[in-house]
């Protein structure tokens, strides 16, 4: 990454567990871009803490006797850049398998000046491996949002120091979807959210099997149910048509098939042709190339089994009581 303008009162909150080398890389390219950075570490045991600090970043270690989310780190991330930094006016929040793409702080902080309504701001994020997993692709493809006003940002993004601690920052219990629930609060005290063209970072997913794909899609179904539960009624609505989209495709199809091949026989069974036709549906209406869309769309349709097992664990937490910990795919 190439070095951009160092903008004043922005500083970063950098989080990250056992990044190791992604990590040394993230920091590398905040090295002369930016004043201030802070590291949240969460129990790293492969030396993290020790580079971050010879690198002259400030580390902060979580107390780990506290459940760790990847929400309460960056609001005590934040919570130490104030402490060191009183006057900032911007925050970059980022994770230690990201690299910041050069020029970026500059134009995400210059829009935030000349935009007082506008309290989050992201860029374009790329995956930095697309070509080695069709997983890591299939990242990258979702990280490419449209340009404009948006109703959420992802965990890399800009924020507007004081618009953030108005909200009192994340959700520091959410286990996953911490990001757009901030973002429908901030919108509901009169913020927006903006998505600009810039080049924002490079993010390492290393999603190289299918395990990883599926505890991360579970995880994005956990995230719609707590979504729904906390932001559901109107006019938000939020993660009810997602919450909705993956009861239907994950159970209401298969139980209503069964329930056919009960009563009427094996023939039935032909309306499972439905998942196919799906499939090509969304994939002759994608946007990119042919590959793209077949192996996006796939996913997608397949994706509804992962994401409704997240909503039964949501509701199994909720109902029976306990705290999910967290759904890692790394």
């Amino acid at each position: 990454m190439t070095s951009g303008r160092r903008p004043v009162n922005v500083g970063v909150v950098v989080i990250g567990r056992n990044e190791g080398e992604r990590l040394k890389r993230c920091l590398e390219s905040l090295g002369g871009v930016v004043g201030q950075v802070v590291y949240v570490d969460s129990g790293s045991t492969d030396g993290s803490v020790e580079m971050a600090r010879a690198m002259g970043v400030e580390v902060l270690g979580l107390d780990m006797g506290t459940a760790f989310t990847a929400a309460r780190a960056r609001n005590e991330g934040f919570g130490r850049l104030r402490e060191m930094v009183a006057g900032v006016a911007y925050v970059q929040f980022m994770d230690g398998d990201c690299e910041l793409a050069g020029g970026w702080l500059h134009e995400s902080a210059t829009f935030l000046g000349e935009h007082d309504g506008v309290a989050a701001v992201c860029g374009r994020l790329r995956e930095k491996h697309p070509e080695r997993s069709v997983y890591n692709m299939l990242c990258d493809i979702e990280w490419d949002t449209p340009v404009g006003e948006a109703k959420a940002c992802g965990g890399i993004a800009m924020m507007r120091a004081d618009a953030f601690e108005s909200v009192q920052g994340y959700r520091a219990d959410l286990i996953a979807g911490e990001e757009p629930e901030l973002c429908v609060r901030l919108r509901a005290a009169g913020w927006r959210i903006w998505r600009l063209g810039h080049e924002m970072a490079l993010h390492d997913a290393a999603i190289s099997r299918f395990g990883q794909w599926w505890k991360r899609t579970l995880r994005a179904g956990y995230a719609f149910a707590q979504a729904a539960h906390l932001h559901g009624a109107p006019p938000e609505r939020h993660g009810v048509r997602e919450s909705f989209s993956a009861w239907f495709w994950g159970l209401g199809i298969p139980a209503a098939v069964l329930g056919l091949v009960l009563g009427l026989g094996s023939g039935a069974l032909v309306l499972l042709m439905i998942y196919p036709l799906q499939i090509a549906r969304l994939a002759v209406r994608g946007g990119r190339s042919p590959r793209e869309n077949w192996w996006r769309a796939g996913f997608m349709v397949l994706g509804k089994f992962p994401e409704l097992l997240g909503q039964i664990k949501f509701l199994f937490h909720r109902h029976l009581g306990g705290e999910s910990g967290l759904i890692e795919y790394k």
